[in-house]
């Protein structure tokens, strides 16, 4: 069962995909602010991230430089859901490793859902594929 870790600050919005995801048969947790998630990635190794760049106490972008320069994090693909539109953002968040970047009010979680499945490591999906 893959691992997806939701790192948002709207609790709403998070619930929302979490619910979505469960039913497609992830495993999710979810974390409110950078910090949280921070300490939570040191035991919960999840296959894949979502991950909004502004939040309380600890930035996106603040743990993403966090995850870049650990060996045993730096492998998880991480998808940024965020307001942020600017190029520059965009930029930042993908220099960082981020894999793909979606704008909030632009983003259905159908199309979200889609995406974390092309990005999960081949060996955690495909025990779902033979299935």
């Amino acid at each position: 069962q893959p691992k997806v870790l939701i790192i948002e600050d709207d609790e709403f919005l998070s619930s929302l995909v979490k619910a979505r995801l469960e039913k497609e048969g992830f495993e999710v947790r979810r974390v409110f602010d950078g910090l949280e998630a921070n300490e939570l990635l040191k035991e919960y190794r999840p296959d894949v991230i979502i991950l909004d760049l502004i939040m309380p106490r600890m930035s996106g972008f603040e743990l993403l430089e966090t995850i870049s320069v650990d060996a045993q994090l730096n492998t998880i693909p991480v998808i940024a859901l965020t307001n942020l539109g600017q190029e520059e953002d965009i930029q930042k968040a993908k220099s960082l490793g981020v894999r793909e970047y979606f704008i909030k009010a632009r983003t259905s979680i159908d199309e979200l859902v889609k995406t974390i499945k092309n990005v999960l490591p081949a060996v955690a999906s495909a025990p779902a594929a033979a299935a």
